[in-house]
């Protein structure tokens, strides 16, 4: 007897070494890339090897941009804090997630990020689809770990078959779910605006005189200087220049730095207090403005930069005075009201735009 329950576990034993470990699951989406389509003022998209837009993975992400599943209670949504009323970005100073929690940025918004090299206010993300995760798992946002959201996501039977449609068997994982959020993100392109067919289309009656001025003072070294951070190319402009600046935003009455921003990341103490810059494109619709949301309107944030920001050991050397009259501050802000552009096809919620 004992013989042959050895001779039957060695050949159990034996079957199940032979037996061939299941092929990884594919995270690399499954049908024919598409083209994004890029409006009047906009550069070409730089789309990763790993993660080219299809039909079926841009639908998806577009889905779960919009799904208040992906939250632990099912309370918020990405789209929760970057609202496409609001040019995709949050109204409120400080985003509100699960539990009433109240975060202490601004949320950035989500239009044109395909263009940042890195994303959040820090760069603490190399790419859209890590960003993609960051809010998910975030304590005070959706506070949702990523393995219990995908879990929760394979239940759903529908979501199971559109992730298997998107990228063949295998449901929902980690890795699927980032790429299909930032996919649909990378589509979330806005230009056309009156600058636009002013500067790239030759359309000379499409700024006004005063918005003609502002873009004046805002190419002008010598007085509003402000391209040397939110930059205008010779056939595009992003208005940003990708990097971190110290500008002497979120420096308390006293002299204390309340948030320290890059250097969080890099340790380094010249990143002390430097954020990202952000676009300019749609700013009249992405009040309140800086990381932090404290100033309300685009004049407080004309007149911040006029004032030189707040003086501290890392301030930006490009910050500083302007000489700017009341005049020239109202061109500024006419326009920066100028750069509100296309809004992007088929971003609303399903069943929306």
């Amino acid at each position: 007897m004992l013989r042959n329950c050895l001779v039957v576990y060695c050949a159990v034993f034996i079957y199940s070494c032979a037996k061939p470990a299941a092929p990884p699951v594919s995270s690399k989406p499954a049908g024919a890339a598409i083209e994004i389509n890029v409006p009047l003022g906009l550069p070409a998209v730089s789309i990763p090897a790993d993660n080219p837009p299809t039909v079926d993975t841009v639908a998806l992400g577009r889905r779960l941009f919009y799904d208040r599943k992906l939250s632990v209670d099912n309370s918020v949504s990405c789209a929760s804090c970057h609202d496409p009323k609001f040019g995709f970005a949050d109204p409120r100073p400080g985003s509100i997630g699960v539990g009433g929690k109240r975060g202490n940025r601004n949320a950035p918004p989500v239009l044109n990020a395909a263009y940042q090299p890195v994303q959040f206010w820090d760069g603490r993300a190399p790419s859209l689809e890590e960003q993609a995760a960051g809010p998910i798992a975030n304590p005070i946002e959706m506070k949702h770990p990523i393995s219990d959201c995908v879990a929760k996501l394979n239940a759903d039977a529908a979501y199971v078959s559109a992730f298997d449609k998107a990228f063949g068997p295998g449901g929902v994982t980690a890795e699927r779910l980032k790429k299909s959020i930032a996919s649909f993100e990378r589509t979330l392109l806005s230009a056309d605006s009156p600058f636009d067919r002013y500067q790239f289309g030759g359309e000379a009656e499409s700024l006004s005189a005063a918005a003609k001025r502002g873009l004046a003072i805002f190419k002008d070294k010598n007085r509003g200087n402000c391209v040397v951070c939110h930059t205008i190319g010779e056939n595009d402009a992003l208005f940003t220049d990708g990097k971190f600046h110290n500008i002497g935003a979120g420096i308390s009455p006293d002299g204390e730095m309340l948030d320290m921003g890059r250097f969080d990341q890099t340790k380094a103490e010249a990143d002390k207090g430097a954020f990202r810059t952000p676009t300019l494109r749609n700013i009249a619709k992405t009040a309140p403005y800086m990381h932090d949301g404290r100033l309300r309107t685009l004049k407080e944030v004309v007149d911040f930069y006029a004032g030189g920001g707040s003086s501290n050991p890392q301030l930006d050397k490009e910050i500083k005075e302007l000489k700017l009259n009341g005049r020239d501050r109202a061109d500024l802000v006419e326009f920066l009201e100028s750069l509100t552009g296309s809004t992007p096809a088929n971003s609303g919620p399903e069943g929306g735009q």
